[in-house]
Protein backbone atom coordinates (compact mmCIF):
# COMPACT_ATOMS: atom_id res chain seq x y z
CA UNK A 1 0.00 0.00 0.00
CA UNK A 2 1.15 3.54 -0.70
CA UNK A 3 3.08 5.56 1.88
CA UNK A 4 3.17 8.75 -0.18
CA UNK A 5 2.11 11.98 1.61
CA UNK A 6 -0.91 13.79 0.19
CA UNK A 7 -1.06 17.59 -0.03
CA UNK A 8 -4.37 19.40 -0.63
CA UNK A 9 -3.89 22.80 -2.27
CA UNK A 10 -5.91 25.47 -4.07
CA UNK A 11 -7.14 29.01 -3.88
CA UNK A 12 -8.35 29.83 -0.35
CA UNK A 13 -12.10 29.23 0.09
CA UNK A 14 -12.16 26.50 -2.56
CA UNK A 15 -13.55 23.86 -0.20
CA UNK A 16 -10.16 22.46 0.80
CA UNK A 17 -11.23 21.97 4.42
CA UNK A 18 -14.15 19.82 3.30
CA UNK A 19 -11.78 17.76 1.16
CA UNK A 20 -9.32 17.53 4.05
CA UNK A 21 -12.06 16.03 6.21
CA UNK A 22 -13.17 13.66 3.46
CA UNK A 23 -9.63 12.31 3.28
CA UNK A 24 -9.34 12.26 7.06
CA UNK A 25 -12.50 10.14 7.21
CA UNK A 26 -10.68 7.42 5.24
CA UNK A 27 -9.58 4.56 7.54
CA UNK A 28 -5.96 4.73 6.36
CA UNK A 29 -5.42 8.49 5.94
CA UNK A 30 -5.05 11.29 8.49
CA UNK A 31 -5.07 14.95 7.47
CA UNK A 32 -4.65 17.50 10.28
CA UNK A 33 -5.91 21.07 10.57
CA UNK A 34 -3.71 23.74 9.02
CA UNK A 35 -0.36 24.53 10.56
CA UNK A 36 2.33 27.09 9.82
CA UNK A 37 5.28 24.73 9.91
CA UNK A 38 6.27 23.39 6.53
CA UNK A 39 6.98 26.51 4.46
CA UNK A 40 8.62 28.48 7.26
CA UNK A 41 10.86 25.58 8.25
CA UNK A 42 11.96 25.24 4.63
CA UNK A 43 12.59 28.95 4.12
CA UNK A 44 14.64 29.15 7.33
CA UNK A 45 16.53 25.89 6.79
CA UNK A 46 19.93 27.57 6.86
CA UNK A 47 19.09 28.74 10.38
CA UNK A 48 18.76 25.15 11.57
CA UNK A 49 22.07 24.08 10.08
CA UNK A 50 23.04 20.52 9.17
CA UNK A 51 20.22 18.37 10.52
CA UNK A 52 22.42 15.31 10.57
CA UNK A 53 23.51 16.74 13.92
CA UNK A 54 21.16 15.83 16.77
CA UNK A 55 21.46 19.22 18.47
CA UNK A 56 20.22 20.93 15.29
CA UNK A 57 17.30 18.54 15.01
CA UNK A 58 16.46 19.36 18.60
CA UNK A 59 16.47 23.11 17.88
CA UNK A 60 14.17 22.69 14.87
CA UNK A 61 11.84 20.34 16.74
CA UNK A 62 11.60 22.75 19.67
CA UNK A 63 10.68 25.59 17.30
CA UNK A 64 8.00 23.41 15.68
CA UNK A 65 6.53 22.18 18.96
CA UNK A 66 6.84 25.36 21.01
CA UNK A 67 6.98 28.21 18.48
CA UNK A 68 4.35 30.94 18.98
CA UNK A 69 2.79 30.69 15.52
CA UNK A 70 3.32 27.13 14.27
CA UNK A 71 -0.14 25.97 15.46
CA UNK A 72 1.41 22.69 16.62
CA UNK A 73 -0.95 22.55 19.60
CA UNK A 74 -3.93 22.11 17.26
CA UNK A 75 -2.59 18.65 16.37
CA UNK A 76 -2.87 17.12 19.81
CA UNK A 77 0.62 15.61 19.48
CA UNK A 78 2.76 15.36 22.62
CA UNK A 79 5.47 18.02 22.37
CA UNK A 80 8.18 16.29 24.36
CA UNK A 81 7.65 12.97 22.61
CA UNK A 82 7.85 14.68 19.23
CA UNK A 83 11.12 16.39 20.15
CA UNK A 84 12.58 13.12 21.44
CA UNK A 85 11.66 11.22 18.28
CA UNK A 86 12.88 14.03 16.02
CA UNK A 87 16.30 13.97 17.72
CA UNK A 88 16.46 10.18 17.43
CA UNK A 89 15.16 10.10 13.85
CA UNK A 90 16.72 10.59 10.42
CA UNK A 91 18.88 13.67 9.84
CA UNK A 92 17.04 15.70 7.24
CA UNK A 93 14.65 18.64 7.20
CA UNK A 94 11.81 16.68 5.65
CA UNK A 95 12.21 13.92 8.22
CA UNK A 96 11.70 16.29 11.15
CA UNK A 97 8.79 18.11 9.51
CA UNK A 98 7.20 14.91 8.25
CA UNK A 99 7.34 13.39 11.72
CA UNK A 100 4.82 16.02 12.85
CA UNK A 101 2.19 14.63 10.51
CA UNK A 102 3.22 11.00 10.96
CA UNK A 103 2.64 11.34 14.70
CA UNK A 104 -0.73 12.98 14.06
CA UNK A 105 -1.64 9.97 11.92
CA UNK A 106 -0.49 7.59 14.67
CA UNK A 107 -2.67 9.45 17.16
CA UNK A 108 -5.68 8.68 14.95
CA UNK A 109 -4.66 5.09 14.30
CA UNK A 110 -3.87 5.78 10.65
CA UNK A 111 -1.05 4.48 8.46
CA UNK A 112 -0.75 7.38 6.02
CA UNK A 113 -0.76 11.16 6.38
CA UNK A 114 -1.60 14.23 4.37
CA UNK A 115 -1.55 17.97 4.88
CA UNK A 116 -3.86 20.76 3.79
CA UNK A 117 -3.03 24.40 3.33
CA UNK A 118 -4.30 26.25 0.24
CA UNK A 119 -1.19 28.49 -0.16
CA UNK A 120 0.97 25.40 -0.68
CA UNK A 121 0.01 25.89 -4.34
CA UNK A 122 2.49 28.80 -4.24
CA UNK A 123 5.15 26.71 -2.48
CA UNK A 124 5.25 23.44 -4.40
CA UNK A 125 9.04 23.78 -4.57
CA UNK A 126 9.25 23.52 -0.78
CA UNK A 127 6.76 20.65 -0.59
CA UNK A 128 8.54 18.63 -3.27
CA UNK A 129 12.03 19.37 -1.97
CA UNK A 130 11.10 17.88 1.40
CA UNK A 131 8.74 15.22 0.06
CA UNK A 132 9.74 14.21 -3.49
CA UNK A 133 7.12 11.46 -3.36
CA UNK A 134 4.29 13.87 -2.55
CA UNK A 135 0.94 13.62 -4.30
CA UNK A 136 -0.59 17.05 -4.94
CA UNK A 137 -4.40 17.31 -4.97
CA UNK A 138 -5.59 20.65 -6.37
CA UNK A 139 -9.22 21.46 -5.58
CA UNK A 140 -10.74 24.00 -7.97
CA UNK A 141 -13.91 25.98 -7.34
CA UNK A 142 -15.67 28.61 -9.47
CA UNK A 143 -13.44 31.66 -9.12
CA UNK A 144 -16.41 33.93 -8.54
CA UNK A 145 -17.46 31.87 -5.52
CA UNK A 146 -13.91 31.99 -4.17
CA UNK A 147 -13.79 35.78 -4.58
CA UNK A 148 -17.18 36.22 -2.91
CA UNK A 149 -16.14 34.02 0.01
CA UNK A 150 -12.73 35.64 0.45
CA UNK A 151 -14.40 39.05 0.76
CA UNK A 152 -16.32 37.78 3.79
CA UNK A 153 -13.39 36.26 5.69
CA UNK A 154 -12.19 38.10 8.83
CA UNK A 155 -8.58 37.09 8.08
CA UNK A 156 -8.55 38.31 4.47
CA UNK A 157 -7.18 41.85 4.39
CA UNK A 158 -6.98 42.30 0.61
CA UNK A 159 -9.37 43.99 -1.78
CA UNK A 160 -11.34 42.63 -4.71
CA UNK A 161 -8.28 42.78 -6.97
CA UNK A 162 -6.27 40.60 -4.64
CA UNK A 163 -9.10 38.11 -4.29
CA UNK A 164 -9.36 37.80 -8.08
CA UNK A 165 -5.60 37.46 -8.41
CA UNK A 166 -5.38 34.68 -5.81
CA UNK A 167 -7.69 32.49 -7.89
CA UNK A 168 -5.94 33.33 -11.17
CA UNK A 169 -2.57 32.53 -9.64
CA UNK A 170 -3.68 29.15 -8.29
CA UNK A 171 -5.15 28.18 -11.66
CA UNK A 172 -2.07 29.32 -13.60
CA UNK A 173 0.32 27.44 -11.32
CA UNK A 174 -1.79 24.32 -11.63
CA UNK A 175 -1.97 24.55 -15.41
CA UNK A 176 1.75 25.24 -15.67
CA UNK A 177 3.00 22.41 -13.47
CA UNK A 178 5.41 19.82 -14.85
CA UNK A 179 4.65 17.01 -12.44
CA UNK A 180 3.98 13.45 -13.65
CA UNK A 181 0.38 12.19 -13.76
CA UNK A 182 0.81 10.14 -10.57
CA UNK A 183 1.90 13.24 -8.62
CA UNK A 184 -0.71 15.88 -9.51
CA UNK A 185 -4.50 15.64 -9.61
CA UNK A 186 -7.25 18.21 -10.15
CA UNK A 187 -10.90 17.99 -9.15
CA UNK A 188 -13.74 20.48 -8.96
CA UNK A 189 -15.52 21.49 -5.79
CA UNK A 190 -18.87 21.45 -7.60
CA UNK A 191 -18.36 17.84 -8.73
CA UNK A 192 -17.26 16.84 -5.23
CA UNK A 193 -20.52 18.23 -3.81
CA UNK A 194 -22.84 16.94 -6.53
CA UNK A 195 -21.33 13.45 -6.83
CA UNK A 196 -19.17 12.71 -3.78
CA UNK A 197 -18.97 8.99 -4.43
CA UNK A 198 -17.87 9.23 -8.04
CA UNK A 199 -15.47 12.11 -7.47
CA UNK A 200 -13.89 10.57 -4.38
CA UNK A 201 -13.56 7.21 -6.11
CA UNK A 202 -11.50 8.92 -8.81
CA UNK A 203 -9.39 10.64 -6.17
CA UNK A 204 -8.82 7.37 -4.32
CA UNK A 205 -7.63 5.74 -7.53
CA UNK A 206 -5.08 8.54 -7.87
CA UNK A 207 -3.74 8.20 -4.32
CA UNK A 208 -3.75 4.42 -4.48
CA UNK A 209 -6.44 3.76 -1.87
CA UNK A 210 -9.77 1.96 -1.87
CA UNK A 211 -12.76 4.30 -1.70
CA UNK A 212 -14.52 4.15 1.66
CA UNK A 213 -18.15 5.35 2.07
CA UNK A 214 -17.19 7.18 5.30
CA UNK A 215 -15.53 9.79 3.08
CA UNK A 216 -18.99 11.02 2.06
CA UNK A 217 -19.68 12.19 5.60
CA UNK A 218 -16.81 14.54 6.48
CA UNK A 219 -18.88 16.28 9.18
CA UNK A 220 -18.46 13.18 11.36
CA UNK A 221 -14.75 13.96 11.77
CA UNK A 222 -15.08 17.77 11.73
CA UNK A 223 -14.00 18.00 15.36
CA UNK A 224 -10.43 17.87 14.03
CA UNK A 225 -10.93 21.48 12.86
CA UNK A 226 -10.32 23.92 15.75
CA UNK A 227 -13.63 25.38 16.95
CA UNK A 228 -12.31 28.96 16.90
CA UNK A 229 -12.11 28.82 13.10
CA UNK A 230 -15.73 29.85 12.75
CA UNK A 231 -15.46 30.32 8.97
CA UNK A 232 -15.35 26.51 8.66
CA UNK A 233 -18.77 26.06 10.27
CA UNK A 234 -20.25 24.57 7.08
CA UNK A 235 -17.90 21.58 7.34
CA UNK A 236 -19.90 20.45 10.37
CA UNK A 237 -22.91 19.85 8.15
CA UNK A 238 -23.71 17.32 5.44
CA UNK A 239 -22.21 17.88 2.00
CA UNK A 240 -24.50 20.10 -0.08
CA UNK A 241 -24.60 21.84 -3.43
CA UNK A 242 -26.33 24.95 -2.07
CA UNK A 243 -23.14 27.03 -1.90
CA UNK A 244 -22.19 26.41 -5.52
CA UNK A 245 -22.98 29.48 -7.60
CA UNK A 246 -23.91 31.62 -4.60
CA UNK A 247 -21.60 34.33 -5.94
CA UNK A 248 -24.53 35.59 -8.03
CA UNK A 249 -26.11 37.07 -4.89
CA UNK A 250 -22.86 37.95 -3.09
CA UNK A 251 -20.96 39.94 -5.73
CA UNK A 252 -21.84 43.40 -7.03
CA UNK A 253 -22.24 43.82 -10.82
CA UNK A 254 -18.85 45.59 -11.05
CA UNK A 255 -17.22 42.71 -9.19
CA UNK A 256 -18.79 40.16 -11.54
CA UNK A 257 -17.48 42.19 -14.49
CA UNK A 258 -13.96 42.21 -13.06
CA UNK A 259 -14.05 38.49 -12.37
CA UNK A 260 -15.29 37.58 -15.83
CA UNK A 261 -13.04 40.03 -17.65
CA UNK A 262 -9.89 38.82 -15.90
CA UNK A 263 -10.77 35.18 -15.30
CA UNK A 264 -13.06 34.48 -18.25
CA UNK A 265 -10.90 32.07 -20.24
CA UNK A 266 -9.80 30.27 -17.10
CA UNK A 267 -13.39 29.89 -15.90
CA UNK A 268 -14.63 28.47 -19.20
CA UNK A 269 -11.63 26.11 -19.40
CA UNK A 270 -12.94 24.43 -16.25
CA UNK A 271 -16.55 24.34 -17.37
CA UNK A 272 -17.89 27.45 -15.62
CA UNK A 273 -20.36 29.49 -17.67
CA UNK A 274 -20.05 33.26 -17.96
CA UNK A 275 -22.96 35.63 -17.53
CA UNK A 276 -21.99 37.93 -20.39
CA UNK A 277 -21.36 40.79 -17.96
CA UNK A 278 -19.95 43.95 -19.56
CA UNK A 279 -16.18 44.37 -19.65
CA UNK A 280 -14.77 45.80 -16.43
CA UNK A 281 -13.98 49.55 -16.59
CA UNK A 282 -10.38 50.61 -17.13
CA UNK A 283 -9.95 51.85 -13.54
CA UNK A 284 -10.79 48.40 -12.16
CA UNK A 285 -8.50 46.64 -14.61
CA UNK A 286 -5.68 49.06 -13.82
CA UNK A 287 -6.12 48.42 -10.10
CA UNK A 288 -6.11 44.67 -10.72
CA UNK A 289 -2.96 44.80 -12.82
CA UNK A 290 -1.19 46.83 -10.17
CA UNK A 291 -2.05 44.22 -7.55
CA UNK A 292 -1.11 41.33 -9.84
CA UNK A 293 2.23 42.92 -10.72
CA UNK A 294 3.07 43.34 -7.04
CA UNK A 295 2.34 39.68 -6.30
CA UNK A 296 4.30 38.51 -9.35
CA UNK A 297 7.33 40.55 -8.30
CA UNK A 298 7.21 38.91 -4.89
CA UNK A 299 7.04 35.46 -6.47
CA UNK A 300 10.03 36.24 -8.69
CA UNK A 301 12.01 37.54 -5.72
CA UNK A 302 11.22 34.43 -3.70
CA UNK A 303 12.20 32.20 -6.62
CA UNK A 304 15.55 34.01 -6.96
CA UNK A 305 16.30 33.61 -3.26
CA UNK A 306 15.45 29.91 -3.55
CA UNK A 307 17.81 29.38 -6.48
CA UNK A 308 20.61 30.90 -4.41
CA UNK A 309 19.73 28.87 -1.32
CA UNK A 310 19.74 25.62 -3.30
CA UNK A 311 23.50 26.09 -3.84
CA UNK A 312 24.09 26.51 -0.13
CA UNK A 313 22.06 23.75 1.48
CA UNK A 314 23.27 23.22 5.07
CA UNK A 315 22.30 19.55 5.02
CA UNK A 316 19.91 16.96 3.59
CA UNK A 317 16.40 18.23 2.83
CA UNK A 318 14.34 15.28 1.58
CA UNK A 319 12.43 13.15 4.09
CA UNK A 320 13.80 9.72 4.94
CA UNK A 321 10.87 8.35 6.91
CA UNK A 322 9.55 5.66 4.57
CA UNK A 323 11.03 2.99 2.32
CA UNK A 324 9.93 4.98 -0.72
CA UNK A 325 11.60 8.15 0.50
CA UNK A 326 14.81 6.36 1.38
CA UNK A 327 14.83 4.69 -2.02
CA UNK A 328 14.40 8.04 -3.78
CA UNK A 329 17.28 9.44 -1.74
CA UNK A 330 19.51 6.48 -2.58
CA UNK A 331 19.73 5.38 1.05
CA UNK A 332 20.20 1.61 1.52
CA UNK A 333 17.28 -0.16 3.21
Amino acid sequence: MSERPIFVVGCPRSGTTMLQLMLHAHPRVAVPPETRILVQAYRDRRQWGDLRRPKNRRALARWIAKGPRTQFEDLGVDKDEFIRRAVAGPGSLGSVVGLVYAMFAERHGKIRWGDKRPPYIRHLDAVLAMFPDAQIVHLIRDGRDCVASLKEMPWFKGDISEAVYRWAEAIDIGRGHKLPPDSYYELRYEDLCADPTGTLTGLCTFIGEEYDPAMREPYRVADVVPAHKEWHVNTRQAVTTTRAGSWSSRLDPDEVSLCETVLGSRLTAYGYELTGAPRAPRRDLTAYEKTASSWRRELRRTALVERINRFREPGPVAALLTNTQRELAGVPK
